[in-house]
């Protein structure tokens, strides 16, 4: 899955340093997908905390604007808009901003 990343099969590096213009991978306005069958799976590790927002999300949304969706939903919908922003902002993204904050390169 690395090779798919970045580095390998002529894609861009995986990671891009400073303000370079980095290859887009991906469509400038992604939507998440609807629940159906995937083809493609990863597994991510959670806190409780992280869960229990999460679930706490997907019954707001329920409860409070009538849209029934399950946690891998509001998943797919959350990755596509920090996409998005990373897509339209570059180093000013969201993303960029906050791994930066927490020291993640």
């Amino acid at each position: 899955m690395g090779a798919a990343l970045g580095g390998g099969q002529g894609l861009p590096p995986a990671r891009p340093r400073g303000d370079r213009q980095v290859t887009q991978l991906f469509d400038p306005v992604p939507r998440g997908t609807p629940r159906q069958k995937h083809s493609s799976k990863i597994t991510v590790y959670v806190s409780d905390e992280e869960l229990l927002a999460l679930e706490q999300a997907r019954l707001t949304l329920r409860a409070g604007f009538g849209v029934a969706v399950d946690r891998g939903r509001v998943v797919r919908e959350a990755i596509a808009v920090v996409l998005a922003d990373l897509a339209e902002h570059g180093a000013d993204s969201v993303l960029v901003r906050r791994l930066r904050q927490d020291g993640a390169s």
